[in-house]
């Protein structure tokens, strides 16, 4: 595959593993790549920057307080110079300062000033990687959205054998040529998302909502866009920020984001994974409910459904509907009958009772409903259950893409 101007920085951290970027640069710079270095002082122990220039066909960038680098290529102008950020090896102790959110040096520096994908390659001994410190920080990592690639196991420089060789060149750039290829397959789409709760007034400080935090609705959005769709995001209040080249339209109430969507129409494929309060009062109160006025009568009345009406929207309707449930029993029984009762296409049904930690967590567990039967997904993190149904809708909306079946898969 040509990768014909497509630009990555490499971040080099420490560790003997970092000769093989070498060989990942010659690869990479063969398929068109242009490719510019971050050398951090650990990795030039064992990989010199004249290595690195001399095979990007690039200035090495090693000093944040570099006055030239300053002037020529900020640390703010180079974290959004490439389409695509890749850390190889990433040892344990650049990981940990990536998830602590540390700016330590010009490498953290970039990483958390970057506005781009993030790639890393683990390398380390093995206990370092099986240490409970570095899986929390792959975990953390993971959740933002940086993709890993390896660790593999192997034969290590220290004499021990296990988990946390970093992988061959061949195989990273055949990560690297994944991402972008999966990156363009969306492009020309239009999507519209959901994501978050909804608040309904009781009054000017009270209202109705529930516990969904927003992190599977925006992660989808991100893995929408990534994909080159051109995302809309209707998002009711949460704590979660806005995805990277995303349109977020930010909402309170059901009606608020209904009208939202129907604003977004026409789309190739609606995402309906905001938990919407069914209902609302009739007549929130003006002024604040005072407690010695004795006990308020609320009032409830049955809020728009907005999975429904994307599912009826006739001639404006997607060609691809996707609607969540939650649920907290018979999980697929009432997911398939939600799908069939919506008129949607895909149902993904999850476990929201209070011991699967859905609600608020990294993880979900989801079942996939579709014509075709039930497609129950292993328990990944939400971004990865993102990615995944974000390749699936691919998938679907241009099958001759992709050998998978179409919608009904």
């Amino acid at each position: 595959m040509t990768l014909d101007g497509k630009r990555i920085l490499l971040i080099v951290s420490g560790g003997i593993a970092a000769y093989k970027c070498l060989e990942a640069i010659r690869l990479l710079r063969r398929r068109g790549v242009a490719v510019r270095c971050i050398l951090t002082r650990g990795g030039a122990q064992f990989v010199t920057p004249l290595s690195l220039a001399a095979l990007s066909e690039n200035r090495v960038h090693e000093d944040l307080f570099s006055l030239t680098d300053e002037h020529e290529m900020g640390h703010i102008q180079l974290s959004r110079a490439a389409d695509l950020v890749v850390v190889a090896p990433a040892s344990a102790d650049i990981l940990a300062k990536m998830a602590s959110g540390l700016a330590s040096g010009l490498a953290t520096t970039v990483l958390l000033a970057t506005d781009k994908p993030v790639m890393a390659a683990p390398a380390m001994n093995v206990r370092m990687w099986e240490h409970p410190s570095t899986q929390a920080n792959i975990k953390t990592l993971s959740a933002r959205g940086v993709r890993f690639i390896g660790p593999v196991e192997g034969d290590m420089a220290c004499g021990e054998f296990g988990m946390g060789r970093l992988v061959e060149p061949e195989a990273l750039v055949s990560a690297i040529e994944d991402f972008f290829q999966r990156q363009g397959r969306l492009q020309g789409r239009a999507a519209l998302v959901t994501s978050g709760p909804t608040h309904e007034a009781i009054d000017p400080v009270r209202y109705i909502a529930n516990r969904s935090s927003g992190k599977q609705g925006h992660a989808i959005a991100q893995a929408l866009a990534d994909m080159g769709a051109q995302t809309t995001l209707v998002s009711g209040p949460t704590h979660q920020p806005d995805p990277a080249g995303v349109s977020v339209v930010h909402v309170q109430s059901a009606r608020e984001m209904l009208a939202a969507c129907e604003d977004a129409l026409p789309v190739d494929v609606a995402v309906a994974a905001a938990a919407v309060s069914d209902w609302r009062l009739s007549e929130p109160a003006a002024s604040k409910i005072k407690k010695d006025a004795g006990k308020p009568r609320l009032e409830l009345i049955e809020n728009p459904d907005i999975l429904a009406s994307l599912g009826e929207a006739g001639n404006r309707r997607p060609k691809l509907v996707v609607g969540f449930a939650a649920e907290t029993e018979n999980v697929i029984d009432n997911g398939a009958a939600k799908r069939q009762r919506k008129g949607c296409d895909w149902i993904i049904a999850n476990d929201v009772s209070p011991d699967s930690g859905t609600f608020g967590g990294e993880v979900n567990t989801v079942h996939l409903i579709t014509t075709d039967g039930v497609d129950s997904w292993p328990t990944l993190s939400k971004v990865q259950v993102a990615r995944r149904l974000a390749v699936r809708i691919a998938n679907a909306l241009d099958p001759t893409q992709d050998p998978t079946p179409g919608i009904g898969a």
